[in-house]
């Protein structure tokens, strides 16, 4: 375990660092509270805290308070050492944050025994911190492409709107449909057409930014979120995707299948509000064009928030067959 040791005696200090290697801890010590708060400060988080009460500047019981004052660490076991033992004062170093304390002078093998509790309370701590983080991601991702699902791809739609608000950059948004998709699970059944939705929501994953967000929007489309994008990086992308998801085959029960995706492209540069709902609806009516003008293509709209449900293209990428 990383173990923090903070104790004014020199004596008491070398003895419990000394001890802590040779059990095998890794141990950063010193010797007053404000040195270890900076420590703390600077993004050493370790596992055990074993402090003194008694310390020039800030002492045990200021410095549990500080640790526990930071919610966004994970949680540090505290281990109090202090000379006093009237129960006020032991009550009033536990309500403070400690763990557990011990009296000195300690035996060395009480200090190894509470350790011992120390890294079963940290450990189940970090199990209880891994299962939650593996029920959120649960919770936001689609079970079968491992993008987002529909609920949180346009939670960081909302997010990046808000974004580009404050910092007066411009949103782009992409909704892709795979073409004749109804026909891949009519021919080639349901288990192929999962297979084809993971492979292509693999190969659209692959040409995005870091920062580029991309979700399962319904059964066969895709909802891409493009932060500080303009129209030209989006059509561009779109492009790369399209290419991306059409140029090599799908293997599928020893046939090798093309799939092609149209894809509406938006994008919004007004300093104004952005509805959510018409962004998407500028998207979809790009996306529409596609469909009805053959399919495996890319066509932009640029955001009006006035416009009415017509649309002028400004750009529509070149057929390069029909699927």
């Amino acid at each position: 375990m990383k173990i923090l040791v903070v104790d004014d005696d020199p004596l008491t200090l070398h003895m419990v660092v000394y001890r802590l290697r040779q059990w095998g801890h890794e141990v950063i010590s010193c010797t007053d509270g404000e040195s270890a708060w900076k420590i703390l400060e600077g993004g050493m988080v370790p596992n055990v805290a074993i402090l003194d009460w008694m310390m020039p500047g800030i002492n045990g019981p200021d410095l549990c308070q500080k640790i526990r004052s930071k919610k966004d660490c994970p949680y540090v076991y505290i281990v109090l050492l202090t000379g006093r033992n009237n129960p006020e004062d032991l009550i009033a170093g536990l309500d403070a944050g400690a763990d557990d304390y011990l009296t000195k002078p300690f035996h060395l093998g009480e200090l190894e025994a509470r350790l011992r509790a120390g890294k079963r309370i940290v450990d189940l701590q970090n199990e209880l911190i891994s299962a939650r983080e593996t029920l959120r991601i649960q919770a936001m991702q689609d079970p079968l492409t491992q993008v987002l699902n529909h609920g949180a791809i346009l939670d960081a739609l909302l997010s990046e709107i808000n974004r580009a608000q404050r910092e007066h950059q411009p949103l782009s948004l992409i909704l892709a449909d795979l073409d004749s998709f109804k026909h891949v699970n009519d021919t080639y059944g349901h288990v192929a057409g999962d297979h084809v939705l993971v492979e292509v929501a693999r190969r659209m994953r692959n040409c995005l930014r870091s920062y580029d967000a991309i979700g399962r929007y319904g059964g066969e489309e895709f909802l891409i979120v493009l932060p500080n994008s303009d129209d030209s990086q989006a059509i561009g992308l779109a492009e790369r995707i399209r290419t991306a998801v059409g140029s090599e085959p799908f293997r599928l029960h020893h046939v090798d299948l093309t799939v092609t995706l149209s894809q509406g492209v938006t994008t919004w540069t007004d300093p104004d509000s952005i509805p959510l709902e018409r962004l998407i609806q500028s998207a979809d009516r790009a996306l529409y064009g596609v469909k009805h003008s053959g399919r495996n293509a890319v066509q932009h709209v640029q955001f009006d928030q006035d416009a009415e449900d017509s649309f002028s293209p400004i750009f529509v990428s070149p057929i390069s067959g029909e699927s």
